[in-house]
């Protein structure tokens, strides 16, 4: 006797579809952890200050993006749901440690050591001390629009924030880091 079909059984099959029909081909998915990988994980690196932490946090982040099967609404609108999820994953660790701040690691400084020039060597030290006092937000915030070159909408937009608040911290925050870099001279 053949199991009568359910409207429960439609919509899934529907759902199932659905999701087939957006979902991403090996094809795209490269292209699109080509152009955005390395961006990803420097800001992680920076956020964290962990090299092998933020390896493994830009796995995650790619998972996590692949797993939700979206919709995106363009190029920009994928590259900050990969933003949101990584800063999600990078409080999640810090909520874990219990840590406020970034202090300098193995990496940061024997990149440093290996600089040409000591101005520059002493320079990249006092920015990199710097950016390990202040809060893991104004890292973040700091890093996405001056480093990465994100737009404020953008950044709001990753945070949650309306654009103004957003004007407002990085304002603070570029402030902050200012007087910590005066401090260290």
């Amino acid at each position: 006797m053949a199991r009568a079909t359910t409207i429960s059984d439609l919509e899934r099959d529907r759902a199932l579809a659905e999701a087939d029909e957006f979902a991403m081909d090996e094809d795209a998915f490269r292209e699109l952890y080509d152009r955005t990988a390395r961006g990803l994980w420097s800001y992680l690196a920076r956020v964290v200050g962990d090299r092998h932490l933020a390896d493994d946090l830009l796995q995650e982040t790619f998972y996590r993006f692949l797993k939700a099967a979206r919709q995106y609404e363009s190029e920009t609108h994928k590259r900050n749901t990969l933003y949101r999820i990584a800063t999600n994953l990078a409080c999640d660790v810090r909520r874990r440690r219990a840590i406020g701040c970034t202090t300098l690691t193995g990496d940061d400084v024997e990149r440093l050591a290996s600089t040409d020039t000591p101005g520059r060597a002493e320079r990249r030290a006092d920015f990199v001390s710097a950016m390990s006092r202040l809060k893991a937000r104004e890292r973040a915030l700091l890093w996405l629009a001056y480093a990465e070159g994100a737009s404020h909408r953008d950044i709001a937009e990753m945070f949650g924030l309306e654009v103004g608040s957003l004007k407002t911290m990085l304002f603070r925050a570029r402030r902050k880091m200012a007087d910590l870099l005066r401090g260290s001279r």
